[in-house]
């Protein structure tokens, strides 16, 4: 006898997670990991700080770009909330009348904990590219360094890398470098 075809997560499943934790769905499989420590809450504010006066509102910078932290996206079956995610003006120039996002952004970043590390730098990765987001982020607070990813020819190609004591100038925000230590508001757990 065949086994049964597993049941793929609904939209209701993932309403039904209790508040103190994240849930994604991704490969219709529901994705639940614990809320981010205040390290990684505290880089994804300090993160959106950096970009959104001068690419976001245009203070010393070409401006022209929306931010939002944990944006609910909706990529064809995915229901994904990155870290960080921005598009450019003339791609969201009204507001959703949703919670969620159907238009892809233009750029997201991720940042890496030991419980999202393996979804992000994985299928995460492989759904922003089939949605065709150009640009990724990911963040290793652990290790202290920013990659920085281009989408070619729809694969990932690694652009750039800033670790910590250096500057990020990474696409598409290469226009205002900022110091990467900057998104390191506490004292690492070493010192």
């Amino acid at each position: 006898m065949a086994e049964a075809a597993p049941r793929r997560a609904t939209y209701a499943d993932l309403e039904a997670v209790p508040e103190h934790l994240v849930a994604e769905i991704v490969d219709g499989v529901l994705e639940t990991h614990p809320r981010p420590r205040p390290r990684h809450v505290a880089a994804a504010s300090r993160l959106s700080g950096e970009l959104e006066p001068p690419f976001g509102l245009g203070r010393g910078g070409p401006g022209g770009w929306i931010f939002m932290t944990e944006p609910e996206l909706h990529l064809g079956p995915h229901v994904v909330a990155p870290d960080v995610a921005g598009w450019r003006i003339e791609r969201m120039r009204t507001e959703p009348e949703t919670a969620y996002i159907e238009t892809p952004p233009d750029w997201v970043c991720e940042i890496l904990s030991p419980s999202t590390a393996g979804l992000d730098r994985g299928p995460k990765r492989r759904i922003y590219a089939e949605a065709g987001i150009p640009y990724l982020w990911l963040l290793d607070l652990a290790g202290g360094v920013l990659e920085s990813f281009t989408l070619t020819a729809g694969q990932w190609l690694l652009t750039g890398t800033a670790a910590r004591g250096e500057s990020v100038a990474a696409p598409p925000f290469d226009a205002v470098p900022f110091p990467l230590d900057d998104l390191f508001p506490f004292a690492s757990p070493e010192a």
